[in-house]
């Protein structure tokens, strides 16, 4: 399942926020990172191996989105 930030937006604490605009160009989400938006959505997102999930365009646009705005 994809995370789908754009619809989750609102669930997500303010750090996590920030932390996904201090980092729009990051592709894939550190376990941590993951973890804690699993925490606040619970949403549980594909993951790779490394329990780390990569974001898909979508994602990385509204993401950008929300760090230029």
């Amino acid at each position: 399942m994809e995370i789908d930030i754009r619809n989750h937006w609102d669930k997500l604490s303010p750090e996590t926020r920030r932390w996904l605009t201090d980092n729009p160009g990051c592709v894939v989400l550190p376990r941590t990172i993951a973890e804690i938006i699993h925490q606040e959505t619970g949403v549980t997102p594909d993951a790779d191996q490394h329990s780390q999930v990569s974001l898909s365009p979508e994602d990385l646009s509204f993401i950008r989105a929300q760090a230029e705005g």
